[in-house]
């Protein structure tokens, strides 16, 4: 009897917990949570829809898109709740309920982007008069030291933000030896093409101009030196 009565208590006191993280918030709570918590925030659009306007600091991972999804949310933390949106809820949605089942902690945001607007909340975008590198500047970049490594990534790329301090202190340790050149993936859409770039985020390691090694996804900084 004890025993009932004591996990009775237990899930009792337990429920508060796993109830503050709602399942959907309006625009205007979105806004105020995403604001004042640690929180992930995705957008579960494509990246050109993206590129129209996006919440500041959201990463991307297009729903659409099974691969891209999966191995970008994979890189997401899932001790830290995850606040996500897309067009108009649909998408984000079906996301959500994806991730909660993989054990994330998820907000939708109500009526998405749409619903933001009408609301007149701010978004945040890339510049559309922003060039792009033509490949005679990229291979001037890449012959501009002997060794060169080449990071195609961007800020909403969630394994590209995991990489973010193993690149630090690989190049904290490694600066007398090469020169990092950073590509922004969202912007560098046509010299990707042309390297076939598929995914973010690829490193490159090149050697007075010539390719020697790459590898798209997760790269330890063990790996890295082992490239030189």
């Amino acid at each position: 009897m004890k025993t009932t009565v004591l996990l009775a208590g237990l899930l009792f006191i337990s429920f508060p917990v796993f109830s503050q993280q709602p399942a959907s918030l309006s625009t205007q709570d979105f806004a105020k949570a995403v604001q004042t918590s640690k929180v992930q925030v995705l957008d579960v659009r494509t990246a050109d829809e993206y590129k129209s306007g996006h919440l500041d600091k959201a990463m991307q991972a297009n729903w659409l898109d099974g691969k891209e999804f999966n191995d970008r949310t994979s890189h997401l933390d899932k001790n830290i709740p995850v606040y996500i949106y897309c067009l108009s809820g649909g998408r984000s949605g079906a996301a959500a309920e994806a991730l909660r089942a993989k054990g994330y902690m998820v907000t939708n945001m109500d009526g998405g982007i749409n619903a933001w607007k009408r609301n007149k909340q701010p978004l945040v975008g890339i510049d559309a008069n922003i060039k792009q590198t033509t490949t005679s500047a990229y291979q001037g970049q890449i012959r501009s030291t002997q060794i060169v490594l080449v990071d195609f990534g961007a800020d909403w790329c969630p394994p590209c933000k995991k990489m973010e301090p193993v690149l630090n202190q690989f190049m904290k340790e490694n600066a007398n030896k090469l020169t990092l050149v950073k590509m922004d993936g969202g912007v560098e859409t046509e010299l990707m093409k042309t390297l076939k770039v598929d995914a973010l985020p690829t490193f490159i390691l090149y050697k007075n101009g010539k390719e020697m090694k790459r590898k798209q996804g997760i790269v330890s900084k063990e790996e890295f030196s082992s490239w030189l």
